[in-house]
């Protein structure tokens, strides 16, 4: 196992009851909120309208900004910026899915920057204070709840680029699972997917081969998420079902299954980001269309079949018999059969996404691969590879 520095400073109050608490958790830092929700599900679930009352209730003054929308926009984020500064509002409050808590994590860095906020995705700036944010979480996926990460969209650039800061870890997040209920079925499987993405790129990229406890904590949650996913969208109003989906989903990317696995890379992300730029698909159904083909790639190609074989194994039931390039490629397969039996694509052409486009998508997943500093590994040459494995 790696050194590693394990810190989370996010409180969670997970349960029914978790929003009566927002007001109490939110005095502690000031009196005013921007509320940054979605485009028509917060309102029309009833969230909004709860929330709203526990803030009148508890004093807190707020604003709303409302629209933002899947693969969230960089223009909703300035706007947000502008209310803050003209209003002096001292915290952010996301209800809604990852691209709310993104924008309000965007926002929040972006009001104490001297400057364009796009400026940190390109990696020109750095992040060194932001507002406090809060979250509230309606779907089970990003991990945005527990984490310093945020992912923006600039339609302008034609780009979706992801950057992080521990200044961005919200301060409480509150998980009431009932908010799910009225998640539709086919963003419940992409939510599960985007889940198991976030656990499956430090499983199979981190440097250090022996990561036991890190290996056993994924493959459970793993196990969870597929578990209840089906169980989800077979009966949405099933709280057990729920709430384990959604506790297994802020887990995936919290940094508790990163730590002690080394420095590593996303690549599916990298690519995914992409997608959703060019097509704007939702992340989790880009992610579903190239995790098969990558692990074939990376089975094949780059000759790594090991951890692939070994979530095989321990996952979908994989033959212990099998040599691993064989198990591998099953474990692939056996995936694959997993996403369309909860309706997600398992290769490109399920996205009407053509191979004639692999030159554009490459071309644009380079920029956030020198972001990263990764381009040495994922090159054109090696995204283009790739590609072909998932088409």
């Amino acid at each position: 196992m790696k050194n590693f520095e394990f810190h989370n400073p996010t409180k969670i109050i997970f349960g029914k009851d978790a929003l009566n608490k927002i007001a109490i958790e939110l005095r502690e830092y000031g009196k005013s909120c921007l509320l940054v929700i979605g485009q028509k599900s917060a309102r029309g679930s009833g969230a909004y309208d709860r929330v709203v009352k526990v803030l009148k209730e508890g004093g807190i003054n707020f604003w709303t900004l409302e629209g933002v929308q899947s693969n969230p926009l960089l223009d909703k984020v300035q706007e947000g910026i502008e209310i803050v500064r003209k209003n002096r509002i001292e915290m952010l409050l996301a209800l809604g899915g990852g691209s709310s808590m993104d924008t309000a994590k965007a926002i929040s860095c972006g009001v104490k920057l001297n400057g364009d906020v796009w400026e940190v995705f390109e990696g020109k700036k750095e992040i060194k204070e932001a507002l406090p944010v809060f979250c509230i979480p309606t779907l089970a996926a990003s991990g945005s709840e527990m984490n310093g990460f945020m992912v923006i969209t600039n339609m302008e650039k034609g780009l979706k680029l992801a950057a992080g800061s521990p200044h961005l870890f919200p301060k409480v997040s509150f998980l009431n699972p009932e908010l799910t209920f009225s998640v539709p079925e086919n963003y419940t499987a992409f939510g599960g997917v985007d889940a198991i993405c976030h656990l499956l790129e430090p499983y199979f990229n981190g440097p250090y081969p022996k990561t036991p406890v890190q290996d056993e904590i994924a493959e459970g949650l793993i196990r969870v998420i597929m578990e209840t996913t089906e169980s989800s969208m077979k009966n949405p109003k099933d709280y057990d079902s729920r709430a384990s989906l959604m506790w297994a989903a802020t887990l995936a990317l919290n940094g508790l299954t990163r730590a002690g696995v080394g420095d590593h890379p996303f690549p599916v992300h990298l690519i995914e980001h992409s997608l959703s730029a060019i097509y704007n698909i939702p992340h989790g159904q880009g992610l579903a269309a190239l995790l098969p083909g990558w692990m074939n790639w990376k089975a094949e190609e780059k000759d790594e079949p090991q951890k692939i074989a070994q979530l095989g194994k321990r996952c979908f039931g994989i033959e212990k018999g099998l040599d691993d390039k064989m198990a591998a490629k099953e474990t692939a397969k056996s995936f694959g059969l997993w996403l369309n039996k909860i309706n997600c694509p398992k290769c490109l052409s399920e996205i009407s996404i053509p191979s004639a486009d692999h030159e554009k998508i490459a071309e644009n997943a380079l920029f956030q691969a020198r972001v990263w500093g990764i381009e040495d590994i994922y090159n054109k040459k090696t995204i283009l590879k790739i590609l072909s494995f998932c088409q």
